[in-house]
């Protein structure tokens, strides 16, 4: 049973889920490595020098508005960030864009798959009357991504960080999604599984957090002392007794 801590928020009007850790999780098969594409086409200096494949991305709390401006430009700004770290590590020239593309493919080719609560919880809070939106740094689809696992017809507000312009922690998602459901930051309720991006982050816009500290998460550790505004649960299943 997670651990809670008492009051019960009664003016919240709708629930921020983060996505990925904290709705669906990926599962095999997997994606094919950065490295192992490069090693694919003879690149094996390259491969060598790649390093973490998803550093590659935008980090967390960055900014981007530029490049947001529509989807061809972001997606082309994600291709150009693959070329030239591509071009660093020794990639040919005639061979840069033809990689960026299939690199880009290749690490949103994910097979995600729900949480077993995940449904169950998104149905009950919507039958409290409250709005349910999902925020989270994510490629530009966030839209099919939720219609892939079966959310689409229970989320009324999707923000990605890709539309959105920055990432989270960055101020500027939280107030896009909280604009997008038409509240206050005092009527929101931001569950989430990483501490910066979903629990300081929503806190220092005024948004109450919930912090979802699996048992089988990923990251090991103790779990964070809880800040004030804040709760903790160990399952989805237990936010219904927030509300």
């Amino acid at each position: 049973m997670g651990a809670i801590r008492p009051g019960r928020p009664s003016d919240v009007r709708a629930v921020i889920f983060d996505f990925y850790g904290t709705l669906v999780r990926m599962v095999p098969p997997l994606p094919a490595s950065h490295e192992a594409l490069l090693r694919r086409r003879g690149l094996d200096e390259a491969a060598g020098r790649w390093g973490d494949q998803w550093s590659v991305g935008p980090g967390d709390g960055e900014e981007h508005l530029a490049a947001s401006a529509d989807r061809e430009t972001y997606l082309a700004w994600e291709r150009g960030r693959l070329r030239r770290r591509a071009l660093a590590c020794g990639v040919p020239e005639d061979q840069a864009d033809d990689l960026a593309v299939e690199l880009d493919l290749a690490i949103k080719d994910l097979r995600l798959e729900l949480y077993a609560d995940s449904k169950a919880v998104l149905t009950r809070v919507r039958e409290h009357g409250l709005t349910v939106a999902v925020c989270s740094n994510w490629f530009w689809d966030l839209d099919q991504a939720l219609d892939g696992v079966g959310l689409g017809p229970l989320v009324d507000v999707a923000v990605t960080s890709a539309r959105a312009g920055a990432r989270k922690p960055h101020p500027l998602i939280y107030r896009a999604v909280l604009d997008e459901c038409g509240i206050a930051p005092g009527q929101a309720l931001f569950v989430g599984d990483m501490w910066e991006a979903d629990v300081l982050g929503p806190l220092a816009q005024g948004i109450r957090a919930v912090h979802l500290w699996r048992p089988d998460r990923a990251v090991r550790g103790e779990a964070p002392p809880l800040p004030g505004r804040a709760h903790r649960i160990t399952a989805l299943h237990d936010l219904i007794r927030l509300l």
